[in-house]
């Protein structure tokens, strides 16, 4: 699904001077590397580009290159506010509707910049949008807008820090490339990257191999104490109260990645973690074959995602969430059995 014309798209960026590059709430490495790419790409073209999120991201994503150029709304709402009322474009990244921005939502909607949805998840909500290119066969808003560059003729643009930044939003949002990279031009990109100063190795150590030893005690206490498997309903789930995340110095994306774990047990197809936060319970869902956890989260926890990887939010208790999981795991049995042999 494309409604983009690039030549438009390079004339509103050669009229406005201000321009805000925004992703979702919980932002992980695809909305971070995309955001920080275009901004480089902006900032090269004499710009004054602002990069924000809605709220803080994982520690190990904050060595990327331009990060310390990052504004966190939540830490900084009355500087992001002012910026998102001025900027004359603002670049949606990594999400189809506006509401997942969480507290940027309102101030985003009252903004009359002229906002472009670059993102490749499914059922965007047009209407929140100016333009938008959404591809949902695409592996991640990185690879889609390594496309919008090469479409917009800005290729020579790509210096080491964005190949840098786009590759990281690939390799993490394709999980080291296991999953969601169907297509040769993933791999055609990708090489193109590394031809353009990417080291794969560093930058997946960088991402992967920097846990802090709270985070690995967690994952432990996890997999061994936490870990529900549902066998008759080939499901797996983990919870955390806030109280066993502060027991393990919690930071934001200290359980990035652990509800993959539970679904690679065999005869499992979906694997939920749901987590405690201050004012919500946080569910993060995966599942394998053709179950779409996509449609689950959307239709019962207010939250989306792809196909076998999504998020939502729930707000009653842990306990009364998970009975409530439990019931709607049990609504979809049969679909969930039939989806991965």
């Amino acid at each position: 699904m494309k409604n983009f014309e690039f030549e438009k798209i390079i004339e509103l960026i050669g009229h406005s001077q201000l321009i805000a590059v925004t992703s979702h709430h919980n932002p992980d490495g695809d909305a971070i590397g995309s955001v920080l790419a275009l901004n480089g790409l902006l900032t090269s073209l004499g710009k004054t580009s602002v990069p924000m999120v809605p709220n803080d991201y994982p520690g190990f994503l904050k060595w990327m290159p331009s990060g310390e150029n990052m504004l966190v709304f939540s830490a900084d709402p009355d500087r992001c506010k002012k910026i998102i009322s001025e900027a004359g474009v603002i670049f949606c990244l990594d999400y189809n509707a506006m509401h997942r921005t969480d507290a940027m939502c309102e101030p985003l909607k009252a903004s009359a910049a002229v906002k472009i949805l670059i993102d490749h998840h499914p059922d965007p909500l047009l209407d929140d949008f100016n333009l938008y290119y959404s591809d949902i066969e695409t592996s991640s808003t990185a690879e889609l807008l390594y496309r919008f560059i090469r479409g917009c003729g800005w290729s020579d643009k790509i210096n080491q820090p964005i190949a840098i930044n786009l590759f990281t939003g690939i390799m993490t949002d394709t999980g080291s490339f296991s999953y969601a990279c169907h297509y040769p031009e993933t791999f055609e990109i990708s090489a193109d990257l590394i031809r353009r100063g990417v080291d794969p190795e560093y930058l997946h150590r960088m991402v992967f191999d920097t846990y802090s030893e709270h985070r690995l005690r967690l994952l432990g206490y996890c997999l061994a104490e936490k870990l529900t498997v549902l066998p008759e309903l080939r499901s797996a789930y983990i919870t955390l109260s806030k109280e066993e995340l502060n027991r393990f110095h919690y930071q934001p994306g200290d359980t990035e990645g652990i509800v993959n774990y539970a679904l690679s047990i065999a005869q499992i197809n979906v694997a939920v973690i749901m987590t405690e936060r201050k004012d919500r319970i946080r569910l993060s869902f995966r599942s394998k074959g053709d179950f779409s956890v996509n449609r689950l989260a959307r239709e019962h926890f207010n939250g989306g995602g792809h196909k076998n990887a999504a998020g939502g939010d729930s707000f009653v208790s842990l306990e009364e969430t998970t009975e409530k999981l439990k019931g709607i795991l049990l609504q979809y049995k049969e679909d969930i059995i039939r989806s991965f042999k």
